[in-house]
């Protein structure tokens, strides 16, 4: 996500890093690019004058910062301006009296029924709640059998009628999923494939009828200026309180996320990044403009640990890396929280500078199957002294793990590699990317081919 206009204002932002101080000519220079590179996003253009102007008053006005270099000083300011672009606020989900009432809306395709089933994971997950979902859109003929089918998935209530009054669909869930005790109710509405007069009117009597505390429109993210457009009409007939974004895994400009607020005013609260039910993220436009600048998501990344690894696993594990031990068992246990974490591509971004190091590279995510399979066949004597490992020992290793001597090689030296990416990480230095992590081979996998 945001790889293109990532990688635009870095080049933008980097040549600011080799001048000694900030003079009009250099501001002017950098806040072209800044321009273009926004422009070339598919951000709003009125957002994009707004923004450039701001940068070059600020960047102009200011004594650099003791202890600042001018470059660093023109990126603090840019990540300032982008966080407040994208919605400084606080903007989490208001919860009130049970049960908490949440009406998602939006255009037909945007993924409003797949956005409903993340939502109440998230909030069964994360703030320990008991959702129930109210099937109210009587549009789409799947809608509702898909809904069913995602609240088994996920072992979730889902309420429907047999009316095909969206107004009785909802109030009629919404009585059910009260009676049966559930704490937030998440009603999904029917959308159109344009905005039309019967799409508003019937949403205005759903949301009189099951008054929500929060109306959240979704938009898919990839649509661009069109996602723009339709927040703007839906603003001014449907006052939503917040925006879910999806696809926006997908979106390489990022024009809708950094306009879409600046142009009414309300925030993204949460954003679809893949296609799993549980890839969705509460929005945080301050780790969002880190990401964009190259500076990581160091908070999301430990946020993500957390949620992947026990308590007294993580305390262990630190224990042992502070001792200088990384062994075969440690290295299985950090790849397996690796993949509990998401994509192997996704998290190496969310570390500080990892992001231009990865560029044009694959990471392997089916890499870990065959790590597990070459460690597994070791000793448990073989995986606490891995130094002990020699040439009979390899041998018997790969037709165990069903690879070959090679691939053992490669696993030994990446286990030394993480080691000492382990350690650096410790010293508050930057990280390397283990080969094997990243296709193995001859070297990293690149979209180009190998190299």
């Amino acid at each position: 996500m945001f790889d293109t206009l990532a990688n635009r204002l870095q080049d933008a932002l980097g040549d600011l890093g080799r001048r000694s101080r900030l003079d009009e000519e250099t501001v002017t220079r950098a806040t072209r690019e800044i321009r273009l590179a926004l422009l070339e996003a598919d951000v709003d253009f009125e957002v994009v004058r707004q923004f450039v102007s701001s940068v070059r008053e600020r960047a102009l006005g200011q004594e650099v910062l003791k202890g600042l270099e001018p470059g660093q000083q023109v990126v603090k300011i840019v990540h300032e301006e982008l966080t407040e672009l994208m919605g400084s606020a606080d903007s989490r989900i208001a919860f009130g009296r049970p049960p908490t009432v949440i009406l998602l809306c939006g255009l037909q395709g945007a993924g409003k029924t797949t956005a409903a089933a993340k939502l109440a994971l998230h909030l069964r997950k994360h703030e320990k709640k008991q959702p129930g979902l109210v099937a109210a859109d009587l549009q789409r003929p799947a809608a509702i059998d898909q809904l069913e089918q995602l609240g088994r998935q996920l072992q979730l209530p889902v309420y429907r009628t047999e009316t095909t009054d969206a107004v009785v669909a909802a109030r009629e869930g919404l009585e059910r999923a009260t009676a049966d005790g559930c704490d937030v109710v998440i009603v999904d509405t029917a959308g159109r494939l344009q905005i039309d007069e019967a799409l508003m009117d019937e949403l205005a009597h759903v949301r009189d009828a099951v008054k929500p505390l929060n109306v959240l429109l979704v938009l898919d993210a990839m649509t661009g200026q069109e996602a723009v457009a339709v927040a703007r009409a839906f603003q001014e007939r449907i006052a939503f309180d917040g925006i879910v974004l999806t696809k926006l895994d997908g979106d390489a400009r990022g024009g809708a996320a950094l306009s879409v607020k600046a142009i009414t005013g309300k925030p993204v609260k949460f954003a679809s990044v893949g296609e799993k039910l549980d890839q969705l993220e509460v929005f945080h436009p301050d780790r969002m403009a880190s990401r964009i600048l190259g500076m990581g998501d160091v908070l999301t990344l430990i946020e993500k640990a957390e949620q992947a690894v026990e308590q007294d696993e993580q305390e262990e594990m630190e224990r042992r890396l502070l001792a200088g031990q990384f062994t075969f068992d440690d290295f299985l246990a950090s790849t397996r929280m690796l993949k509990k974490m998401g994509p192997l591509q996704g998290v190496m971004k969310l570390v500080p500078g990892m992001g231009r190091q990865l560029e044009g590279m694959e990471v392997d995510d089916s890499q870990m199957a065959r790590i597990e399979a070459i460690v597994l066949s070791m000793t448990p004597h073989e995986r606490r002294v891995p130094h002990a490992i020699n040439g009979p020992r390899r041998r018997r290793i790969a037709a165990g793990s069903g690879t070959t001597i090679e691939d053992v090689n490669r696993l030994l030296q990446a286990r030394k590699q993480m080691e000492k990416m382990m350690k650096s990480m410790g010293k508050g230095k930057l990280p390397t990317l283990p080969a094997e992590l990243t296709g193995g081979g001859g070297g990293a996998r690149t979209k180009r081919g190998r190299r």
